[in-house]
């Protein structure tokens, strides 16, 4: 009778499917349309199917995890062209991992001793033009920062004037809409190898290109951390660190599941298998060809708008934007509402659409970020966004 009862509750199961619309219905939760780009409050980006598939099938085995993340070190440092590489939990979780592998290094009386760093060097030396948002989480392990330059520059000279005997490591900052401030990377790698001193870069967001897997190690950074997401689109909560065999050992030793600071930085065996499922496809898709089809989504948009009054429309795809967004500027002559108003006006209708604005306060743009588009949502996020912007460059 028992097991009657089991068979029909897995066929209801296996009839009644859950579908994520399904899962925020019940919980009262309102889907969006993310056209805004991966960044975490909007979910991300897509997990792709291989990744799904591998995370799936991961579920029903069990392995030993330090194996298993010795064995995908491997294969992501060969998939990425780099020396040596580990897993993360997200490139936040990273920063952590580097700032207490620059302290503790292999002595397991340090590691266990974190985040109080007494008797250790604990200064990391940061530019004051490459602070940004989430840098505290380099501090989490009880590192301190050594601030240098000025916010729009800094010179080599001040930097190797502020390492001294409790410098840790040098830091160096990736990121859109950062710019060219401060000493070059190959610069900083110089300097701080001449003192025997790691430099441990945040590239979170710098994929693609692709060629920027290889870019910043060349250029002597010892620890590099990327996202797992994003353009990658493995899980979310996953990252990896690639540099020097040495670096990434040390690193590893300070990781999860190791005793220690990152204990609670846990990634679990199916992230790991969708992680590397979704570098595999990810090394190896035509960028060429997929940025042909973000360029003709982009350009789609950008003709639904281009003539309205008031604002100006164009396609990019630089260094501030990784991959061809639809960038839009309302100018001095626009009497509509601004970039926040017009942002939460289309989170809030119907569908939702999530737009990104300018990080910069106040914003000076917005755009449109195709990564996360599905089938027949650029259309509907143009149409969403021609509507709204026509009525308010008439002043409606």
């Amino acid at each position: 009778m028992e097991t009657n009862t089991l068979n029909e509750t897995h066929l209801i199961g296996e009839k009644d499917r859950l579908t994520g619309r399904s899962i925020l219905k019940e919980l009262g939760v309102t889907p969006l349309i993310n056209a805004g780009g991966p960044n975490t409050k909007h979910s991300g980006s897509r997990p792709r199917p291989e990744a799904i598939d591998a995370m799936n099938a991961m579920s029903e085995v069990f392995v030993d995890l330090e194996e298993l993340l010795l064995a995908a070190g491997d294969e992501i440092a060969k998939l990425t062209g780099n020396e040596a590489a580990t897993v993360t939990s997200g490139a936040s979780g990273g920063l952590v991992v580097q700032a207490a592998t620059a302290m503790a290094k292999d002595d397991p009386e340090r590691i266990a001793q974190l985040p109080i760093t007494n008797g250790m060097p604990n200064e990391l030396i940061i530019q004051r033009g490459h602070r940004f948002i989430y840098d505290h989480l380099y501090l989490a392990p009880g590192s301190q920062f050594v601030e240098v330059g000025r916010p729009t520059d800094c010179t080599i000279e001040e930097i190797d004037a502020a390492i001294g005997p409790n410098t840790a490591a040098l830091i160096h900052l990736e990121s859109p809409f950062k710019g060219e401030v401060g000493v070059p990377l190959t610069e900083l790698s110089d300097l701080a190898h001449s003192h025997g001193l790691p430099v441990l870069a945040d590239c979170a967001s710098m994929l693609p290109p692709r060629e920027n897997l290889t870019k910043y190690t060349s250029q002597g950074a010892d620890l590099v951390s990327f996202s797992g997401g994003k353009a990658v689109r493995g899980p979310q909560s996953t990252g990896f660190l690639i540099g020097k065999s040495e670096w990434i050992e040390y690193a590893r030793l300070n990781n999860a599941p190791n005793p220690g600071v990152t204990r609670a930085q846990k990634v679990s065996k199916e992230e790991i298998a969708g992680l590397l499922a979704a570098l595999k496809v990810f090394t190896n898709i035509d960028e060429e060809a997929e940025t042909k089809v973000y360029l003709d989504q982009m350009n789609f948009i950008v003709d639904q708008i281009a003539e309205i009054p008031g604002l100006s429309a164009k396609v990019t795809h630089d260094y501030d934007h990784y991959i061809p967004h639809a960038v839009i500027v309302l100018t001095e002559d626009w009497r509509g509402p601004t970039y926040s108003e017009i942002t939460d006006i289309l989170k809030a209708g119907s569908p939702r659409v999530y737009v990104a604005a300018d990080y910069r306060d106040p914003p000076n743009c917005m755009w449109i970020d195709p990564l996360n588009l599905q089938y027949g949502e650029v259309e509907v996020v143009a149409d969403q966004l021609r509507k709204l912007l026509i009525m308010g460059a008439s002043g409606n």
